[in-house]
């Protein structure tokens, strides 16, 4: 029964291990990408994004499954490490296979809030360059007396106002 565990266990890791590097790959293609606003990449990074989300979720179902495989035969545990811990996991491979996957799991969070952050940066550049478009880079004044401010409406517009 352990070396039936210790197999199971062996082949998920293995497999998260696969889809934690594939993951970060993609990550970093799509960091590049978004730092040189090149949007070809994007797409490509987007599509690729797609199949590591549904290799996640089979990942997850066989996680889920044998989880409940294991609190069925008397192994209570929560998690991946509980259960390594529990079957007694292959000793110190399988510990390192597990601190690995916590530190790309990490690396992960990481990266991703990284790529979060630019494309908030890039969201508020073209946030800002609508604003100095539409107000034709003069900002309307706080308090206006309405001759002024229909002045100011009336030019610096990059479109005629008649358009």
């Amino acid at each position: 029964m352990s070396s039936n565990w210790d197999t199971q266990l062996a082949s998920l890791l293995n497999e998260l291990s696969d889809l934690q590097r594939h993951s970060l790959d993609v990550l970093e293609r799509k960091r590049r990408a978004l730092a040189a606003a090149d949007m070809e990449g994007l797409a490509q990074t987007t599509e690729e994004e797609g199949r590591i989300v549904e290799r996640l979720q089979t990942f997850v179902t066989r996680r889920e499954a044998l989880l409940e495989q294991a609190n069925r035969e008397g192994v209570p545990c929560r998690g991946l490490r509980e259960l390594a811990g529990a079957v007694g996991g292959g000793g110190f491979g399988r510990k390192r296979q597990l601190l690995e996957a916590t530190g790309r799991a990490r690396l992960l969070q990481v990266q991703a809030l990284t790529n979060w952050m630019l494309t908030q940066r890039a969201i508020i550049h073209l946030s800002q360059l609508l604003e100095i478009i539409a107000t034709g880079g003069r900002p309307k004044p706080t308090y206006d007396k309405g001759e002024s401010r229909q002045r100011l409406e009336s030019c610096g517009a990059l479109v005629d106002q008649e358009a």
